[in-house]
């Protein structure tokens, strides 16, 4: 007998329907895949062996054959274990097969027939919304992030032998429902506060502009100055996120497996901080089958790359591109995929190796030359794409033990998202929506300056020996800082303020 059951696999970012083809014929008893399947789902024959003698069901003493089509892409997962088994029990008159034609299913099986999470079913669910069934059958912890989809009817089942039921008896379960505005809204909470830093005042005030302007950011200090504690409040200052953007981000967790929020909607803009022995494949993404990397799930909120000089070189060289693109393309021999990478890109690293030039109570041991080695493992090209340096000195005691209240991110992202109106409105037809964006025709276009204003950049990069790829990010900078501030021209004090961001062009390199 021959059964044919839907499921969906993923590639890259996308989600394409699967026929599973499950033919039990005389012979000696055996289970042969075909279709490029891998290690995982060949060893599926195992647990769905399993699953359907523990779920009451008979295994057949025969030959099974399973395909999986389209043969000519290489399939992996464990998220076809339900859709095989239930081919089977329709290939040997233990369900009746018609009944398998309406629904996709996903699901991977215990040995004793429950139902286990999988990944990508966000992706799956929306790429089931425009094909003509729109029914699936999923495992019940990813009921929720499937009923994200209004489009779609989802339907949480927890092992087997429950899913031939409901298939006997359709009208036993009604498909998953949420509300998706007040799902949003809940979720959509941060769990720390710029008010709970206390001092570092000027930090504050850059990753301010950094955040409104959506710039990137390298902050340079000593150890234990603060500089991870500001960069993990940064995703509460940043503009607030739309539907749109909240699910594309969840898309990209579900597909990675990253995917926390049990109420399947992440919210929140992620902060990403991976270690600095990451690997470049973990860092872009990639595998035999690309799957997502840390610059991927970081889209649409902060990566934060924590003693930068550490990293590896060609892991600090590849992010090179997806800053300049907002995307990443992983190009393999089955396909060449594209990943989003629109971030905001915030490093952190000490003074030296020792990490006490200048600090007043402790003296470096560290010699200039060594000093240029350790800055100089960041390149040109990738400091050039990062348009604000700022020092973060220790916090005094004075600070530390003072009981005045600070700034709240609450009223920091109010600021920051009235600059990006005014920044919206300003791009409405150029393409670009923040002011890190600009290329050097819109930098010339909308960040003209005074005489009294020229003179002074003049006097900047003349005295302090700016190099050349400082001048667009100062006006860049310059346009945000003056968006802040609510003025159309770009004034002295915003422009003073802006050449205070490039710490780095005044040391070591020129």
């Amino acid at each position: 007998m021959l059964a044919k059951v839907l499921s969906y696999g993923l590639l890259g970012m996308e989600a394409y329907p699967i026929e599973i083809e499950v033919d039990v014929s005389s012979g000696l008893p055996a289970v042969s895949f075909v279709g490029l399947a891998n290690t995982a789902i060949r060893e599926s024959k195992e647990r769905v062996k399993s699953a359907i003698k523990n779920s009451g069901f008979r295994w057949p003493g025969e030959r099974i054959t399973v395909s999986l089509a389209p043969s000519d892409i290489k399939k992996e997962g464990a998220c076809f274990d339900l859709a095989i088994a239930l081919g089977i029990l329709g290939a040997t008159e233990q369900l009746d097969s018609s009944r398998l034609q309406n629904y996709y299913y996903l699901g991977e099986l215990a040995l004793d027939g429950a139902l286990r999470p999988v990944r990508g079913i966000l992706p799956i669910t929306l790429a089931s919304a425009k094909s003509g069934i729109k029914k699936l059958i999923v495992p019940l912890p990813n009921a929720g992030e499937a009923a994200v989809v209004a489009e779609t009817q989802a339907y949480g089942l927890k092992s087997l032998r429950e899913t031939v039921e409901f298939l006997n008896s359709p009208e036993m379960l009604k498909p998953s429902k949420v509300d998706l505005l007040s799902l949003f809204r809940q979720n959509s909470v941060y769990q720390v506060d710029f008010s709970e830093v206390k001092g570092q005042h000027l930090a504050k005030r850059a990753l301010e502009v950094a955040v409104a302007g959506g710039h990137n950011i390298l902050m340079l200090g000593p150890p234990g100055s603060g500089k991870t504690m500001l960069a993990k409040r940064i995703p509460g200052i940043m503009p607030d996120l739309t539907l749109e953007e909240a699910l594309e981000i969840t898309k990209i967790h579900s597909v990675a497996g990253t995917l926390q929020n049990k109420n399947g909607l992440m919210a929140t803009r992620p902060f990403r901080s991976p270690h600095h022995s990451i690997s470049n494949v973990a860092l872009v993404g990639g595998g035999s089958i690309p799957q997502p990397g840390e610059i991927s799930l970081a889209h649409q909120g902060v990566l934060f790359l924590d003693e930068l000089p550490e990293f590896h070189r060609d892991c600090l060289e590849a992010l090179r591109q997806p800053l300049e693109d907002g995307s990443i393309r992983v190009s393999r021999i089955i396909k060449s995929l594209c990943f989003p990478a629109s971030l905001v890109l915030v490093a952190a690293m000490n003074p030296c190796p020792c990490g006490a030039l200048g600090q007043h109570k402790n003296t470096c041991r560290c010699s200039t030359t060594q000093i240029a080695r350790y800055r100089a493992k960041i390149s040109g090209p990738l400091l050039d794409r990062i348009d604000i340096h700022i020092e973060v000195p220790a916090a005094r005691y004075s600070e530390l033990s003072s009981n005045l209240p600070a700034e709240s991110s609450a009223q920091i992202k109010e600021r920051v998202n009235k600059a990006r109106v005014i920044q919206r409105e300003r791009f409405k037809d150029e393409g670009i929506l923040c002011n890190a964006l600009m290329s050097h025709k819109q930098v010339r276009k909308f960040c003209t300056l005074g005489k009294e204003e020229s003179e002074l950049l003049k006097m900047a990069m003349t005295e302090l020996n700016f190099s050349a790829r400082a001048y667009d990010k100062i006006l860049k900078v310059s346009r945000t800082i003056a968006d802040l501030a609510g003025s159309e021209q770009i004034k002295t004090e915003h422009l003073s303020e802006a050449i205070q961001y490039r710490s780095l062009d005044r040391d070591f390199f020129v």
